[in-house]
């Protein structure tokens, strides 16, 4: 059973949880500005069992949390995927500012510009993962499994 500190749910309460709203498959939340990037992770991400929600830069991420940061609603995604620099607002300041809310999901950081500053800050920030470009996407998948495994019926 795996559990995460965000959410410290089982997999069989998150299933029911899901059902319950009538979710089939997790949610996740994946803001990166490069489209190229973007289409092929959400590709990779739909076929591993996820629906995916796409934020094309940092203004449109924010609007995605914007319920969330005014008046603490529900999130409708599981886990986040960010780039750290888009235009507009970056992954690490969306982290920054909002990593200790309550409900807030895990989220990982991906990178072209990742160093050990950035690496080190991510950490301490709680950022679930960070993953600096170029990557194996097969490596991103496993680490989304293992924080939020896909729903099973």
């Amino acid at each position: 059973m795996i559990q995460n500190k965000h959410n410290p749910k089982s997999n069989d309460d998150l299933t029911q949880e899901a059902t319950a709203a009538g979710k089939l498959v997790p949610q996740v939340l994946l803001a990166e500005d490069d489209d190229e990037m973007r289409r092929m992770l959400a590709q990779a991400l739909s076929a591993a069992g996820y629906e995916v929600i796409q934020c094309r830069h940092g203004m449109d991420f924010l609007k995605r949390l914007e319920s969330f940061i005014i008046s603490k609603d529900t999130l409708d995604f599981e886990i986040i995927i960010s780039d750290i620099l888009m235009p507009g607002l970056t992954g690490l300041e969306i982290l920054e500012d909002l990593h200790d809310c309550k409900g807030f999901p895990p989220m990982i950081l991906i990178t072209a510009f990742g160093d050990e500053n950035i690496h080190r800050k991510a950490k301490r920030l709680g950022a679930a993962a960070m993953f600096d470009k170029p990557f194996e996407v097969d490596d991103l998948l496993s680490k989304v499994r293992e924080i939020v495994p896909p729903y099973t019926a």
